[in-house]
């Protein structure tokens, strides 16, 4: 055995050992790629010899006081980030700014509330971004608690974390009574109202019942734009898919297409759910808008490509924006940065009310 087998070894001993300065033995760790590769191996056999063990990175961070990182928590599946195009850009808009600013992304998915904490609040990062949070995430505690900038998109509002998002209630009750507008059995199609994730269709629903606040503010919104046009919202059926998915929301409108009491105007809460519903209600062997007015949200390709009307917003804008403010303390309101796009998918208006209180105009 080597005599300095015995007792811990030092970078020292392995420069010594490898035959090269400390520097370059410390570059092998922190920076191999100032390193040959013929040194690299030098030192690496050396520390294997010697029971070396490297420093490790995130405890050295600490020290400098940065990590060189953003983490960003996903409150979905890993994969959801890259399969919904609303997420993609997003996270676009994250990365866009990491590059810019010579950071790191770290994406931390939400898959076990115990683990989801100790890996949040061990991770080495600067700042956190957190997206698709539900009201009393033990996720967002244990980011705020770390005392590390946090950024919440869409919300909940809460102390020691700023907020980036919409008035997610002010454009659900503008485009609500748009597609209501003309129609005598309103409904709406809905993400998950609770983590639990459950699909169900419910008639007028508590819009505070619902713990995500996204989902929260859209149906408050539907339920101001249902009075609006003088409709109970207590006969409004909810659909409520579990997911994001046009598969899902097919169903669920064909669901809703089958009852006696056919809703003749359904509002989505994107533009995913709105493709899925414009299929289901063509396979019924009706028209939109002529049988059943139709809304989405987000102003995607899917719309575009359908010809829905919809609530546009710049996700990718929204997801720098949040980078920014958890790196350098800066970021735009976002409060009124929405506008609505009228297309094919709801009756033709003359007042133009959707369009009105200052909101952005659509860009035609």
């Amino acid at each position: 055995m080597n005599s300095h087998a015995s007792r811990r070894a030092t970078l020292a001993q392995v420069a010594e050992l490898a035959g090269v300065s400390t520097m370059t033995a410390s570059y092998t760790f922190g920076r191999p790629e100032r390193v040959s590769a013929a040194s690299r191996e030098k030192v690496l056999a050396a520390a294997r010899a010697l029971g070396f063990t490297a420093p490790d990175p995130s405890a050295r961070s600490l020290r400098r006081g940065r990590s060189g990182a953003l983490g960003v928590v996903l409150g979905e599946h890993l994969t959801y980030a890259f399969d919904d195009p609303q997420a993609t850009a997003f996270m676009a808009g994250v990365a866009e700014v990491c590059a810019e600013q010579g950071q790191a992304m770290t994406i931390l998915p939400v898959t076990d509330a115990t683990a989801d904490v100790a890996r949040i609040s061990a991770a080495a990062v600067d700042g956190y971004v957190l997206w698709t949070t539900e009201d009393g995430a033990p996720v967002l505690d244990a980011a705020i608690a770390t005392g590390r900038p946090v950024v919440v998109h869409s919300g909940p509002a809460v102390a020691g974390a700023h907020v980036v998002g919409i008035d997610n209630r002010a454009a659900a009750r503008a485009i609500g009574r748009l597609v209501f507008a003309g129609g005598t059995v309103p409904a709406v199609l809905s993400f998950p109202l609770t983590g639990a994730r459950e699909a169900a269709v419910v008639a007028g629903p508590d819009p505070d019942d619902a713990t995500f606040p996204v989902t929260r503010e859209r149906l408050l919104g539907f339920r101001d734009a249902a009075g609006d046009v003088g409709a109970d919202w207590d006969d409004v059926l909810v659909a409520v898919c579990s997911t994001n998915d046009a598969r899902e929301a097919r169903a669920m409108t064909q669901e809703l297409m089958s009852r006696a009491d056919r809703p003749d105007a359904l509002a989505t809460m994107s533009d995913e759910l709105a493709s899925g519903a414009f299929r289901a209600i063509e396979t019924a062997g009706l028209h939109v808008p002529s049988d059943v007015a139709l809304t989405g949200w987000d102003d995607a390709e899917a719309a575009r490509a359908q010809g829905i009307t919809s609530v546009a917003q710049s996700m990718r804008e929204q997801g720098a924006a949040c980078a920014r403010y958890a790196l350098a303390g800066t970021g735009a309101d976002f409060t009124d940065q929405w506008h609505i796009v009228e297309r094919a998918s709801t009756h033709a208006t003359t007042t133009g009310s959707a369009r009105e209180a200052g909101r952005r105009p659509a860009e035609e």
